[in-house]
């Protein structure tokens, strides 16, 4: 199973006030605060938090079928960090999502999977050939191989992305 969330910078500090009392702790747990609070930079860390917490909502969500507003149940950990990707992992409910994140100055796009191997599968597709079921997850309609296929789609600002597994 497979999710993503793209955000386009430039749009979330037009669109966002995250500096307002009370929005970080509404949506991050303490330690998550914590490493917002302790980063070089705090906007950058709250992005990607929050964008790890997106993408692995979204494989819970294709898991489960259940839409619920739950961003301190997905509790985030980094597990490796370099100048511009993190790697790390979402609990949600006792389930675990890996992420990996890829960030610029102008966007960050993660990627979640609920397969710790399938990070290396991730392929970005043309948004085409698009179903959805009944709970509005999208599949991607592989007409030649007579199946669906999971998918996930995101787009914010000037950015869109849509990734599945490669098999």
């Amino acid at each position: 199973m497979i999710g993503n969330d793209v955000i386009d910078i430039l749009q979330t500090r037009r669109e966002s006030n995250w500096q307002r009392s009370g929005f970080i702790a509404k949506l991050f747990n303490d330690e998550e605060q914590l490493l917002i609070e302790k980063s070089t930079d705090p906007e950058s860390m709250l992005w990607i938090l929050w964008s790890m917490k997106e993408a692995a909502y979204k494989v819970h969500n294709r898991k489960t079928k259940i839409r619920e507003y739950i961003p301190k149940k997905l509790i985030c950990k980094i597990e490796s960090q370099n100048q511009n990707s993190i790697n790390g992992k979402v609990t949600c409910l006792k389930n675990i999502y890996y992420t990996q994140t890829l960030f610029s100055k102008d966007s960050i796009h993660t990627i979640a999977v609920s397969v710790l191997d399938d990070l290396n599968k991730v392929i970005e597709v043309e948004k085409k050939s698009i179903v959805k079921d009944q709970y509005g997850i999208p599949y991607l309609d592989v007409s030649s191989q007579n199946r669906l296929q999971d998918i996930s789609i995101s787009h914010h600002g000037r950015f869109e992305k849509a990734v599945t597994i490669s098999s």
